[in-house]
This record gives C-alpha cells, sequence and structure tokens, in this order.
C-alpha cells in the first residue's frame, strides 16, 4: 500500500482557474478539492500534456523516418553512419531533459509547453532542407539531427509538470498515461513515413517535415489556450541535486535504463535492422527494402507505448518492483530469442531466411511490450518511495511535506528520464559496432542486451523486492 502524506482538507475553492490559466493553492491529496473541480482540471491538463509530448516524440525519432528515406547512392551514408545518426538526437534529447525538468518550475508548465513545442519547428525545417540536399556532408547531417532533440527533453518537463497534478494513489496510472501517449508519437510518424513511402516512394520525404510543422502549431496553439500554471511548483536545481544523495535516485536511473532505454533504443534502430535484414534477402531494391521495413517497423513503438499505462496500473495494484523484477525476466526471454536467430542466421553466412526473419520481429516486438510496461511500473516507484520518505519529516507542515514530496519525486523524474535515454544511445552504438564486425550481424549486441537485463533484474530484486526493511513500500 503507497503511503499518503498528511493534508489538511481544503474548499473547492482551493483550486480555482484563473483568468491567467494560473492556479494557486493546488492540492491533489485534498479529497474534497479533487472531487469539486480538481480532478477535472488535472485531466484537461494531461489530455494536453499528452498532445504536446506526443508531437515532441514524433519530432525527437524523425531521423529513424529520414534514414528510410536515404538510400545509400544518393545520401552517400552507409548502415553504421545510419546508426550513429539516429544515436545523436538521442543523446541531445537525454541531455535537455535535465533543463526541461527546472523549466517547468522556472516558467509554468503552461508557458513551457508552449515554448518547448514551438521549438520543435526548428529540428523540423532543418531536417526539410537537408534531405532536399542530399550533397550535404555527413557532418552537416550529424548536426541537423542533433536538433531533434529538443522533442527528447519534453518528455521531462511534461512528466515533471503532470506529476504535479495528480494524488499519489493515481500518479501510476496519470504518468503512464502520459508517458504512453507520448511515446506513441514514435510509431505514428513512422506510420506517416510509411504512408509516404507506400503511395509515393521513398523519395519524398518533405511531406513528413510539413504535416508536423502544423502539428507543432496547433500543439502550441491547444498548451496555450487549455492548460494552467501551478504556483509553488518547485523542480529547481537545488533539488536535483538534494534528490542524489539517495541511493534509490541512482537505482532507479539504472533501472530506467533497461525499460525506457529499451525503448527508444529499439524504436530508432528496429526500422534499420530490418532495413539491413531485407537487403540481404535476394532481388530485394533499396525503395522496397525501405517499404518492408516501415510496414513492420511501427508495429513495436506502438504496442510498448500502449504497454506503458498498463505497467502502471499493475503497479498501482501490485506494487512497482514487482512488475519491474517480472519485466526484466522477461526482456531476458525475449532477448534470448534474438541471440538463437542471431546464431542461426550467423551460421548461414548472412542468408537471411523466412524464420530467421519472424524471430526477429517476434524478440523485437516482445521487447517493446515488456520494456513499455517496465516503463510505467519504473516510474510509479518514484512517487512512491519519496511519498514514505516525506512520513519522516515530523518538523515540517503538511504543506512543506507535499511541497517537499512534488520536489524530490519532479527532480528524479527528469534525471531518471535523461539516464534512462542514454540507454537508447548506448543500444544503437552497440548495434553499430556489431554490424562493424567480422559477423557483420547483430548478434554480439544481442548477447550484450541479454546480459544486461540480467543484471537489471538482479538489482531490482536485491535492492527492491528482496529486501523487507526498505524505506519505501514500492
Amino acid at each position: 500500500m503507497t503511503a499518503q502524506p498528511i493534508t489538511v482538507a481544503a474548499p473547492p475553492s482551493a483550486v480555482p482557474r484563473s483568468r491567467r490559466h494560473r492556479i494557486s493553492g493546488w492540492d491533489a491529496e485534498d479529497l474534497h478539492a479533487w472531487q469539486n473541480g480538481g480532478q477535472k482540471i488535472a485531466r484537461r491538463n494531461l489530455i494536453w500534456s499528452v498532445f504536446a509530448e506526443h508531437i515532441g516524440f514524433s519530432v525527437w525519432s524523425i531521423w529513424s523516418v529520414m534514414v528510410l528515406f536515404m538510400p545509400q547512392n544518393v545520401y552517400h551514408i552507409d548502415a553504421a553512419g545510419k546508426f550513429y545518426l539516429v544515436a545523436v538526437p538521442t543523446l541531445v534529447g537525454a541531455v535537455l531533459r535535465l533543463p526541461y525538468t527546472t523549466a517547468v518550475a522556472r516558467f509554468g508548465g503552461r508557458n513551457w509547453t508552449i515554448v518547448s513545442a514551438l521549438l520543435l519547428l526548428i529540428p523540423l525545417v532543418l531536417a526539410w532542407w537537408y534531405m532536399m540536399n542530399p550533397g550535404a556532408s555527413y557532418s552537416t547531417c550529424l548536426i541537423v539531427a542533433a536538433f531533434a532533440g529538443f522533442g527528447g527533453g519534453n518528455f521531462a518537463s511534461s512528466m515533471t509538470n503532470i506529476n504535479a497534478f495528480f494524488p499519489v494513489r493515481l500518479k501510476g496510472w496519470a504518468l503512464g498515461l502520459n508517458a504512453g501517449g507520448g511515446n506513441i508519437g514514435v510509431p505514428v510518424i513512422q506510420l506517416v513515413g510509411l504512408l509516404v513511402i507506400a503511395t509515393l516512394g521513398n523519395r519524398s520525404p518533405e511531406l513528413v517535415c510539413a504535416g508536423y510543422l502544423v502539428l507543432v502549431g496547433f500543439a502550441a496553439l491547444c498548451a496555450a489556450l487549455f492548460m494552467d500554471n501551478l504556483d509553488g511548483q518547485k523542480s529547481d536545481g537545488a533539488a536535483m541535486l538534494q534528490v542524489l544523495r539517495f541511493t534509490d535516485s541512482w537505482l532507479i536511473s539504472f533501472l530506467y535504463i533497461g525499460t525506457f532505454g529499451s525503448f527508444i533504443g529499439y524504436s530508432f534502430a528496429f526500422g534499420q535492422v530490418l532495413q539491413i535484414n531485407y537487403l540481404a534477402t535476394p532481388h530485394t531494391s533499396a525503395a522496397a527494402a525501405a517499404l518492408h521495413a516501415a510496414q513492420i517497423a511501427f508495429l513495436g513503438p506502438l504496442l510498448g507505448s500502449l504497454s506503458r499505462p498498463i505497467g502502471g496500473l499493475l503497479a498501482d495494484r501490485l506494487g512497482g518492483a514487482k512488475i519491474t523484477l517480472w519485466c526484466f525476466v522477461a526482456m531476458v526471454g525475449a532477448t534470448a530469442i534474438l541471440v538463437m536467430a542471431g546464431a542461426r542466421n550467423d551460421a548461414q553466412h548472412g542468408k537471411i531466411s523466412a524464420g530467421i526473419m519472424l524471430a526477429y520481429v517476434v524478440g523485437f516486438i516482445l521487447l517493446f511490450v515488456i520494456s513499455g510496461v517496465g516503463n510505467g511500473s519504473v516510474y510509479k516507484m518514484i512517487p512512491a518511495i519519496f511519498a514514505a520518505k516525506s512520513l519522516a519529516l515530523n518538523d515540517r507542515s503538511p504543506v512543506e511535506v507535499i511541497g517537499w514530496e512534488r520536489a524530490m519525486a519532479g527532480a528524479l523524474i527528469g534525471i531518471a528520464g535523461a539516464i534512462g535515454a542514454l540507454g537508447g544511445v548506448g543500444i544503437n552504438v552497440v548495434l553499430r559496432a556489431s554490424y562493424a564486425g567480422a559477423a557483420k550481424s547483430a548478434t554480439t549486441a544481442f548477447w550484450v542486451f541479454l546480459g544486461f537485463y540480467v543484471l537489471c533484474a538482479a538489482v531490482t530484486w536485491i535492492a527492491y523486492v528482496r529486501r523487507r526493511d526498505t524505506a519505501a513500500p514500492v
């Protein structure tokens, strides 16, 4: 059972909506206020936060789509170069999650959602320009792709903002829904790319960019009209330094590398892996390989996004630590499928059969679904940990306790999100090194991933499941 902070009942007027979209005295734990208007306000902000974050994820992953429009004979970038190309925005997005977390407290959730949405115009315009100028250098392409990292930062600010709107008993569901709805931005832009490739071939990438320019403007407008700022939100630099003193912060960040790092890393790499394999089949052109890859690649991120709220819901009922442990155990099994498929592929000297291709698809799809569940369960553990720790703050008022809990949870959401995203960089770098090896396959990378999931399962078991004296009922 998750510990609840002690609060003083307040009248419904404690959560008024001002003309300037600013709310004072917000207390999500006040059941009276929650049932008399607070719930509607929280849900409205959640809806439009999900939409803005959704567009952010789409822009962050736009280069996983653009590489399908980049035949090597036109852009002169090989498979290894493309893995670096999708790793760069992952890295930038991970770094930006730290300042984006503090931006909510400094500028307000509504205000920063507007600004962060409008910033997405920059990577879209640059991607459009580069794709229309294939003679530009690879270094230029890396710089252009780096700007897509703006979309990765949106996750941290959105999650920090929504964390403050909901009570502890509903945070697993709310954060899971917010993150899952945002994560769906990855398969949606891949579906858009598939639609363009299927109807016009792999030579019209500008249509993908143009469509998202419109959606970015719409996201910023809706945030301005329908979202609110909360007074008293604390997730500043001091909180981020303070939260790092807790061992739990480092452990949660490590576990999030295994869940979210897997989700975002595979989201960016899955289409590439499929395209490489299709190109290894006889009589398959670059255009046909791109189409075949696009037809399958979106399924993994889609299912992984949809499973994230389920992970949060299960964690609300059964505990985040238990669900997270079983997720890592299941990810070990899914990766074992990829290892066996890769070994068989190597034995056949790279000749891809239908059975091997099916095993690759099944293994990756399972990893997407399970990592999605794990994303929801790991993030549920964050507010539960600090809700429990806040009970020891006997020298503070109920309002101060709530403020401390929000600040710590919000800070760790940003830190864990940033560190977790680095796992996506690692996946693409390891895959690139594996394909560049003598075997020209991903089998070595699969072995590395399997070993890492075993380690994550062990950490979860030792730190949160086995321990009966843990300070947090997670």
